[in-house]
């Protein structure tokens, strides 16, 4: 096996040097530039394809050009799926069936039609495209994302049969897509030190880890909460999200994206019975019920 590497193409794109991922970027007004400097690297890509000749080619999903430059040199495309099942048998029958187009207002409840199970959302829980009648420039890009999707070989999901079987067997046998389930990837590491090696650094103390921790935990015990790595919140909305995970009871582990202010993950933390204790594992209240995990 080999590793062949492009250099990012940052600066041609009008990007900082060194930004070369998403939540790198420091204002929501550079994200078109970074989908300028995704779409730069098919020309590098290209080289490589001409060159090595691969059996095939995986690519996210957001590297639409992907499918073109692979039938270049007559390779097979595979687009890569980071989300679930689910969720492409929900986003998908949303597109073809736009329900909430059929509401009057923004917290009319509405049912994703024609799913296994009953999903009923309002608009104001959609993402701007979908609820937006207009075209977005996201939506320009869900319909790109859509078309090379179609035009590929098939997707590959992180994600395991027997977690959504009833969803992978839609997305197949109704959606009529060919898709394989790989996941969850992250199996891929098996020693506590390589797990603790995934992503951004923790602001845990890596000897005393929340995988340490949820081994003292009952089986299905303690519930994970993650936004994501893009995804940001005022303090006030941080603030919303910890009252109602304390009143709930309920053993957690939360990711929390750290702000630029060092200090700031303390400032939304509501007044009362939390504490603060990044050191050894968590924060975690003093009635040990749950427990936040800070993480940059």
């Amino acid at each position: 096996m080999g590793i062949l590497t492009v250099d990012f193409p940052a600066a041609a794109a009008g990007l900082p040097e060194g930004c070369e991922s998403l939540d790198q970027i420091t204002s929501d007004d550079m994200s078109p530039n970074f989908a300028k400097a995704t779409t730069l690297l098919q020309d590098p890509l290209e080289r490589i394809l001409d060159e090595v000749r691969p059996d095939c080619l995986v690519a996210d999903m957001f590297f639409t050009w992907a499918t073109e430059a692979a039938a270049k040199f007559g390779i097979p495309r595979l687009v890569f799926h980071g989300t679930s099942f689910f969720a492409l048998c929900a986003t998908e029958n949303m597109r073809l069936y736009k329900p909430q187009r059929q509401v009057s207002s923004d917290d009319e409840p509405f049912f994703v039609p024609d799913l296994p199970h009953q999903i009923k959302l309002t608009k104001m829980q959609l993402p701007e495209h979908e609820r937006s009648e207009s075209e977005t420039d996201f939506a320009r890009i869900a319909a790109s994302m859509e078309e090379s999707e179609l035009l590929s070989f098939g997707v590959i999901v992180n994600s395991f049969y027997e977690l959504e079987t009833k969803y992978a067997d839609y997305y197949r046998d109704v959606l009529k897509r060919r898709a394989w389930h790989i996941g969850p990837v992250s199996l891929c590491n098996r020693e506590v030190e390589d797990k603790a090696q995934r992503g951004k650094e923790a602001s845990i103390d890596k000897h005393e880890s929340c995988l340490k921790w949820l081994d003292s935990k009952k089986p299905n015990s303690v519930i994970y909460i993650c936004f994501g790595s893009v995804a940001k919140f005022d303090a006030s909305q941080l603030y919303d999200i910890a009252m109602g995970l304390e009143y709930s009871g309920q053993q957690f582990i939360w990711v929390v994206r750290r702000g630029e202010n060092e200090n700031e993950s303390e400032e939304w933390l509501p007044e009362g019975n939390i504490s603060l204790d990044i050191d050894n594992c968590d924060l975690t209240n003093k009635r040990r019920r749950p427990t936040i995990t800070p993480r940059g």
